[in-house]
């Protein structure tokens, strides 16, 4: 069987699809091209529309469905074109799908990914390897994060206690000691980008806060900092998950006109970045023995956040996975592609310590191509 995997991620922001092509002959994965593609914007507006109940909406998401499974295609064969390489290279295409809700906890708890893997398989030629969060949670897990078993056999190091700090939409961290018999730990923070997003996007109307500069305009109003991380979210113990159900415009909105002082756009946004930082840092401070944290993911892009980041770790030195030989930029697109690698090397895809599980189990199910 070839060791030529793709993998597919699109996360909270629903910006677009990540595509990585990824060769696994070797110990380290070797990534042999990466890149972003954007959604359509109309799709952009129905995939937010979908994250909150309305009309019709089950009409909506299965067609929906169909949509992000021909973006998700389309990047495939793309990459696949650029590159030379014929899809009966490929093993096995790894697709995350793109989240619309996320309620693990509970009896009844549950996760939805969509972008139909069958489409994707008919429209590639590549078998695919998807749905892979639905089986954690069978097993009493949060179905996420998933990452962390990928971060525990590319990033471990014999000599340094390290921390992988995804900054998407929804912050996480996979904290993966030196001591190979201790237990990796891993879950979300709570927000990362989210926020900062939908304030930017409602005042500038812009996607995103380029390099974090509206923010460096402002300075943080320390009152609304700490009503803010007043979230019971934040005082969870781990294991635990979250997403845009939690951690939403309206949310903040609710806080804001529930606090009694004006604040102006920019130091709201200076606010929600110093948000992100502390309860990034306030979960790896309180990890034991941490000495390296390497951060990927779009906010390793924002410079203002990755300073306001730095001086909230306590003795802890600050990189992006870039140093560590993967782009900051691809590492969840090539942590689905190694997700689809261990389905057909039969290897378990989640760990117990992190999704609270009650077993490792080879995660997804199989799409073939013909």
């Amino acid at each position: 069987m070839s060791n030529l995997y793709v993998g597919l991620m699109s996360g909270t922001s629903m910006d677009g699809v990540d595509v990585a092509l990824v060769d696994f002959s070797k110990i380290k994965p070797t990534i042999i091209d990466s890149k972003t593609y954007d959604y359509p914007p109309e799709l952009v507006r129905t995939l937010n529309s979908l994250c909150a109940s309305a009309t019709n909406e089950v009409v909506a998401m299965g067609q929906a469905d169909r949509q992000v499974a021909e973006a998700f295609a389309h990047a495939v064969n793309d990459i696949m074109l650029k590159n030379e390489i014929p899809a009966s290279k490929i093993a096995a295409i790894g697709s995350h799908g793109q989240t619309i809700r996320h309620h693990p906890s509970g009896n009844n708890g549950f996760t939805l990914q969509i972008g139909d893997p069958n489409s994707i398989a008919v429209l590639t030629g590549i078998d695919v390897i998807a749905d892979f969060r639905r089986k954690d949670i069978a097993l009493g897990g949060q179905g996420a994060p998933l990452t962390p078993a990928f971060h525990q056999a590319v990033f471990r190091h014999y000599l340094h206690s390290r921390v992988i700090l995804n900054i998407g939409g929804i912050a996480n961290i996979t904290h993966i000691p030196s001591d190979a018999k201790q237990p990796v730990v891993g879950f979300d923070t709570g927000p990362g980008n989210t926020l900062m997003d939908a304030w930017c996007k409602k005042h500038l109307n812009q996607a995103y806060d380029a390099n974090g500069s509206w923010a460096a305009k402002g300075s943080h109003d320390a009152q609304l900092l700490q009503k803010l991380l007043n979230e019971p979210f934040f005082a969870l113990p781990a294991p635990k998950s979250t997403g845009r159900e939690l951690f939403h415009l309206q949310w903040l909105e609710q806080h804001l006109a529930d606090y009694a002082k004006n604040v102006s756009s920019e130091c709201v946004q200076a606010t929600l970045a110093m948000l992100t930082a502390c309860s990034i840092a306030q979960q790896v401070n309180q990890l034991q023995g941490v000495e390296e944290v390497f951060v990927c993911g779009g906010g390793a892009k924002n410079d203002f956040l990755m300073e306001c980041i730095e001086n909230e770790l306590v003795e802890t030195d600050l990189y992006t996975t870039d140093d560590l030989g993967i782009s900051a930029d691809s590492v969840e697109a090539v942590a689905f592609a190694w997700l689809a690698y261990a389905f057909n090397q039969d290897m378990p895809g989640n760990l117990p310590s992190v999704t609270g599980a009650s077993r490792p189990a080879v995660l997804g199910g199989y799409f073939p191509a013909h």
